[in-house]
């Protein structure tokens, strides 16, 4: 897997505190700590449009640049307001090569069920160990040709090269049953047609 990153310059912020925040945020920024590798939090200040853009993905590779300075990161908790549409805060944490992080991927469904069988997914995400730099942006199952009791569980993900998951065997990723389909018949058409008409309440309440 390439690494795929997106860089992002960023400011040092000096004031803190809600109000000072709020300012930041009016002024066009997103306030932001970096924490990591046992230093001392860092305050900084990313761009708002490019940083709302970037952490569409939670699991979004980042190139944080100031001055000639850079550093890989990751973020850690994304505060959104979803009234505005906008990040008001974000957590973000220093990586490296090498350096194996835990972080939920999506599931992506492959192939079909046997004919008139169905699934359920009872998860879309799951956890996933890998390096830093080389995070997978999802995962698989194949479904192809199961039947009712073919269920899919943890070991039955498919993992990219380097990539480990910490579940439980029997886990259970999605659920493979037998499409039934339920004929209502005459009972249906005949209670159908108890049900009565405008016409017929209408009358009913004039002969009241």
């Amino acid at each position: 897997m390439a690494v795929d990153y997106i860089e992002l310059p960023v400011e040092t912020r000096t004031d803190f505190g809600k109000g000072a925040s709020r300012r930041a945020r009016r002024d066009g920024y997103i306030p932001a700590v970096l924490y990591g590798h046992g230093e001392e939090p860092r305050h900084l200040l990313l761009p708002r449009h490019e940083g709302f853009l970037a952490l569409r993905n939670p699991n979004q590779l980042l190139r944080l640049t100031e001055g000639d300075n850079s550093e890989m990161a990751l973020p850690k908790d994304i505060q959104r307001n979803p009234l505005k549409e906008e990040v008001d805060h974000v957590d973000l944490i220093l990586v490296r090569r090498g350096e194996r992080v835990t972080v939920d991927v999506w599931i992506d469904v492959i192939g079909e069920p046997a004919p008139d069988h169905a699934h359920v997914m009872d998860v879309t995400s799951i956890p996933v160990e890998a390096d830093a730099l080389d995070l997978p942006e999802t995962v698989q199952i194949d479904l192809t040709g199961r039947t009712a009791g073919e269920h899919v569980y943890a070991p039955d993900v498919i993992l990219p090269e380097g990539v480990t998951i910490d579940l439980e065997d029997d886990f259970l990723i999605a659920t493979v049953d037998e499409i039934v389909e339920q004929d209502l018949g005459e009972d249906a058409e005949a209670a159908e047609g108890e049900v009565p008409t405008v016409a017929e309440e209408a009358a009913a309440k004039a002969a009241e």
